[in-house]
C-alpha cells in the first residue's frame, strides 16, 4: 500500500477534495505548495503536513519525494501570461519533465497525473498540446508505474467553470454573448473525480493506463450557461456567437484583468470535450456512477445567493443603525 504520498497542487480545486479523501483513508500526504499559510484549514486534516516549497525546483522535487511511495501531480494553468505556448509547456511539460526525473532518483515507482479530454501534442490550443506532452513524456517514463486522468471540465462548490459563467451573467445586463456555444461538454463532478484517483492509487490494473473522466449527461455550452442562468433565475438572453465573432471576443476578453476568456481558451474550444464512444471509466473500472450538475450545481449556486443576500441585508440594517 502507498502510505507516504507527496502531493502537487493538493491546496487547488481538486486537491482539497482528494485530501480529504486520502486523509480518510489513514494515509501521510506531504502537500507542497508556494504558500502554505493561506491554507492552514487544511491542517485540520488526519495526515496531512503542509510544505512551503517551490515544485518547478528539481532539487526541491528531489527533498520531498524521499522516502515517499508516490507522486500525485494536479498542478495546471487554463491560461498563460503571453499567448506563445511558453507558460504552459513550462507548468505542464517542464515541470512533469521534473518530476519524473525526482522520481527517478529517490526511487519512487508510482505517480497519479491530471491531464484533459483532446491532450495531444497535436491539438489545436497550446494548453492541450502542452498537457499532450507531458502525458507522453509519462507513458515513456522507465521504471514509473503511471496513471494520468483525462477529465471534461470539473464542477463543484468552488469550481472555476460554472461559477465564472454565473459571475460573467450576473453582471452583464440583458443580452449574454457566448462564444464557442455550439462546443459539447460532459460536466464531470470534482467528487467523482478524486474519488477515482483516490482509489487508483493501489489498483495495479491502473498502471500505465489513461482514463477518461466524463459526467453522465452531455451539453453544448450554450445548454450549460442557459442552466446556469435558469437556475440563478436571471433571465438573461443567451446569445451565441459565431466563429468570427467569438474569435474577436477572445482577442479582447484576453486582455480583461482576470482573462475570462482568451484565444487559446477559444482554441481549445475548437474540439468536444467528450469521451470516446462506449468509454464509461468512471463506471466500467472505479464503479462510480457520476453525479450530474443537475443534482450538484443548485446545492451550491444557490446557498451562495442566499450568503449574498443575507450580506446585503446586514449591510442595510447597519446603516440604518448608524
Amino acid at each position: 500500500m502507498h502510505n507516504t504520498l507527496c502531493l502537487l497542487g493538493g491546496t487547488g480545486f481538486v486537491g482539497r477534495r482528494l485530501l480529504y479523501l486520502l486523509s480518510k483513508q489513514g494515509r501521510h500526504i506531504r502537500v507542497l505548495s508556494r504558500h502554505p499559510q493561506r491554507h492552514r484549514d487544511l491542517r485540520m486534516l488526519s495526515g496531512v503536513e503542509l510544505i512551503k516549497a517551490d515544485v518547478h525546483d528539481i532539487v526541491t522535487l528531489r527533498q520531498h519525494f524521499t522516502r515517499a511511495d508516490a507522486v500525485i501531480n494536479l498542478v495546471g494553468i487554463l491560461n498563460e501570461r503571453r499567448d506563445n505556448g511558453k507558460g504552459f509547456h513550462h507548468v505542464h511539460v517542464e515541470l512533469t519533465r521534473n518530476i519524473i526525473q525526482a522520481c527517478h532518483d529517490r526511487g519512487v515507482d508510482r505517480l497519479l497525473h491530471m491531464s484533459a479530454l483532446n491532450a495531444d501534442p497535436a491539438a489545436p490550443s497550446y494548453y492541450l498540446r502542452s498537457k499532450g506532452e507531458a502525458e507522453q513524456l509519462l507513458m515513456r517514463a522507465r521504471d514509473l508505474q503511471a496513471t494520468c486522468f483525462r477529465p471534461s471540465v470539473i464542477f463543484g462548490p468552488g469550481d472555476s467553470f460554472i461559477n465564472r459563467f454565473a459571475r460573467l451573467l450576473k453582471i452583464t445586463p440583458g443580452l449574454f454573448p457566448l462564444a464557442c456555444g455550439y462546443t459539447r461538454f460532459a460536466p464531470v463532478y470534482v467528487g467523482d473525480v478524486a474519488q477515482a484517483f483516490a482509489d487508483s492509487l493501489d489498483m495495479q490494473s491502473s498502471y500505465g493506463q489513461r482514463y477518461h473522466l466524463c459526467g453522465p449527461k452531455t451539453y453544448t455550452l450554450q445548454e450549460i450557461v442557459e442552466y446556469v442562468n435558469q437556475t440563478l433565475g436571471l433571465g438573461r438572453i443567451i446569445n451565441p456567437l459565431g466563429d468570427s465573432l467569438s474569435r474577436l471576443q477572445a482577442s479582447l476578453l484576453e486582455h480583461v484583468p482576470g482573462k475570462p476568456f482568451s484565444k487559446d481558451n477559444f482554441r481549445s474550444l475548437q474540439v468536444d470535450s467528450v469521451c470516446p464512444k462506449g468509454h464509461h471509466d468512471l463506471q466500467l473500472f472505479f464503479g462510480i456512477n457520476p453525479s450530474s450538475m443537475e443534482s450538484v450545481v443548485p446545492t451550491y449556486l444557490l446557498h451562495q445567493n442566499d450568503n449574498r443576500r443575507y450580506d446585503r441585508l446586514r449591510q442595510q440594517l447597519h446603516r440604518l443603525d448608524q
